[in-house]
């Protein structure tokens, strides 16, 4: 007999893992950098995400780099025609540091 719920949930479900969205935490704080970053741009931009694209991508880089994500291709992460931080990153309002003697690249 079940109380509050249809009797049939018991019969044939079984739980399946998501496709994605279900990683493990950062608990090392391998790449916190690389998200400091991401959210920082974010709320400089209102929460726009287009203009950190480069920045969340770096993480996402990150991750997979760093045995946290699975790896994949980043044209199904939706991020293959996102550039290299290193060309892009101040078209993107992100602020590069560097030191006045470093040649850019």
């Amino acid at each position: 007999m079940s109380f509050g719920r249809p009797p049939s949930i018991n019969l044939g479900f079984k739980p399946t893992a998501p496709d994605r969205g279900s990683f493990p935490l950062d608990h090392y704080g391998e790449c916190k950098d690389k998200m400091m970053l991401y959210m920082s741009c974010l709320k400089q931009n209102g929460s726009a995400s287009t203009p950190c694209r480069v920045l969340s991508k770096d993480y996402l880089d990150c991750r997979m780099h760093n045995g946290l994500m699975e790896r994949d291709d980043w044209k199904n992460l939706g991020m293959a025609n996102v550039t290299s931080s290193d060309t892009n990153a101040n078209s993107y309002g992100v602020k590069r540091q560097q030191s006045s003697n470093i040649p850019s690249k």
